[in-house]
């Protein structure tokens, strides 16, 4: 039966948003864009015009021109994820628009990649140049930006006061084959280090993410995602994060790396403990293992120092540090940084890349590490790390029965929450903010490290309307799936 709707009434909604906008500047950027019907419609259509007279960013409907590219190429594409409704176009700073010009707030930074924000001006024109000079010509022939950009994060990397012993690196294209290179390097020096061959375990821990290729997924204890491609590659045994008793049974004379977060991204913005970190350090020393620190999400002055276990002290740091993400701000790059020693176990022929180290990719890096090093945008992390804990915390003041913590450091924080958080990704971008999960029940927030005040207190804002829509109508909003690389096993 078709549902007739008088224009009086249409007309009253769109001036009741527009009297709101005035007052609420969340409402206000899409307020004057609502379409007016003006003849008969059926329920579903009455449905959507109430939606977007209550909401800045409604996901596009099933009859819009967004809905129809993406049934156009659905069939072609391999569905490896899972995505909400609205198809991304265009970037600025922290901004993201989608193919109908509804802006959003982007507290994703697209996991944790864009620290400096979407199109970077001189990160455009560099890739202009460059892309006029010399894209690739491959690893059989030197090229100076592979160069300038390892030397720019041993130099960096050691002024920090983080890797002590911080001496090469390997540069490749992502986080995942920045993970396959420890693993293999490890694999290497236990060879080395005794040559009967006994000494090829790997240590990860449980809630860690360390890629997908199979090496990285080995050392990712998620059945889960483990089950469909078993067996894992051998020699991988799994501890507990943060219990340092265990270590000693662990970590034997059998391992030969050891690989862990400083903090998990993916696993719920988990943080490890300063002792915990120093008793790996001691064990691995024990029994002649290699440490690997991830610091591919939270790395690069996420926390406000240029690696996250900078603060440790020299006898905790590791053998091989990992990043990705952040190195090239949406360009594909990773790097594998290691000490003298472990490099002088590795031999033309043991390890390889065709587009790693290319001149586009390392000139790039070379200016976003230059960037992402500066003290002042450390210190400025750190003062924006504030402002948000104060606004969860009059978050968790107003809704105790929902937010139980916060975790993390500098700008990678964990809202813990008491129930499914999918609903409220969907309430917030339907009102111009986008933020994702980790682990269990746990909001994640990466924003560009770019992000100002006014930013982060107009996200907060619109945070604080998602839950609220949550809490008044829990069952009304339906949760958006597959917003974290791995959901927990049983999920």
């Amino acid at each position: 039966m078709a549902l007739r709707i008088p224009a009086r009434h249409v007309y009253a909604a769109r001036n009741a948003i527009l009297l709101s906008a005035r007052k609420n500047p969340t409402l206000k950027r899409n307020a004057s864009a609502m379409a007016v019907p003006t003849s008969s419609s059926p329920e579903s259509i009455g449905h959507d015009i109430y939606k977007e007279a209550s909401l800045t960013n409604p996901d596009p409907s099933a009859d819009s021109s967004t809905a129809a590219l993406v049934s156009r190429y659905s069939p072609y594409m391999v569905a490896t994820y899972v995505r909400p409704p609205p198809v991304m176009v265009k970037g600025e700073g922290c901004y993201i628009w989608d193919m109908e010009n509804r802006k959003y707030l982007d507290f994703t930074s697209g996991i944790a990649v864009n620290a400096l924000g979407h199109c970077d001006p001189e990160m455009a024109k560099l890739i202009g140049h460059q892309a006029r000079t010399l894209v690739h010509a491959s690893n059989l022939y030197h090229n100076a930006w592979t160069g300038e950009l390892s030397k720019l994060l041993v130099t960096k990397t050691r002024e920090s006061g983080a890797m002590k012993d911080a001496s090469k690196v390997f540069v490749c294209n992502s986080g995942s084959e920045a993970n396959e290179a420890a693993i293999k390097f490890a694999r290497k020096v236990g060879k080395l280090r005794d040559p009967s061959g006994e000494k090829f375990e790997l240590v990860s821990f449980q809630n860690s993410f360390h890629g997908r290729t199979l090496g990285s997924l080995s050392a990712t204890p998620n059945p889960k995602y483990q089950k469909p491609f078993a067996p894992m590659i051998p020699g991988f045994k799994y501890g507990i994060y943060n219990d340092e008793a265990a270590l000693r049974g662990l970590i034997t004379e059998r391992t030969c790396g050891v690989i862990v977060e400083p903090i998990q991204g993916e696993g719920g913005v988990m943080v490890a403990n300063s002792s915990f970190l120093q008793a790996l350090r001691d064990r691995c020393n024990e029994v002649g293992a290699v440490l690997i620190y991830d610091e591919i999400q939270c790395g690069l002055s996420r926390t406000g120092s240029l690696w996250a276990h900078g603060s440790l002290p020299a006898s905790a740091h590791p053998d091989i540090l990992t990043t990705a993400k952040a190195l090239g701000n949406g360009f594909p790059i990773g790097a594998t940084m290691v000490t003298e020693e472990i490099a002088q176990c590795i031999v033309t022929g043991d390890h390889g890349t065709t587009f790693g180290g290319n001149p586009l990719g390392c000139r790039l890096a070379h200016y976003i590490v230059s960037r992402l090093s500066e003290p002042e945008l450390q210190e400025e992390v750190l003062e924006k790390e504030k402002i948000f804990r104060n606004g969860f915390k009059k978050l968790q003041i107003r809704y105790p029965d929902l937010i139980s913590e916060v975790r993390g450091r500098g700008l990678i924080l964990g809202v813990q929450l008491t129930q499914d958080p999918t609903p409220i990704v969907t309430a917030a971008r339907e009102r111009g903010l986008l933020i994702i999960t980790a682990g269990t029940n746990t909001l994640r927030f990466v924003p560009p490290l770019i992000v100002t005040e006014t930013e982060i207190e107009e996200g907060l804002s619109i945070l604080g309307e998602a839950m609220r829509a949550v809490m008044i109508t829990p069952d009304a909003i339906d949760g958006t799936k597959g917003q974290q690389e791995m959901a927990p096993s049983g999920r």
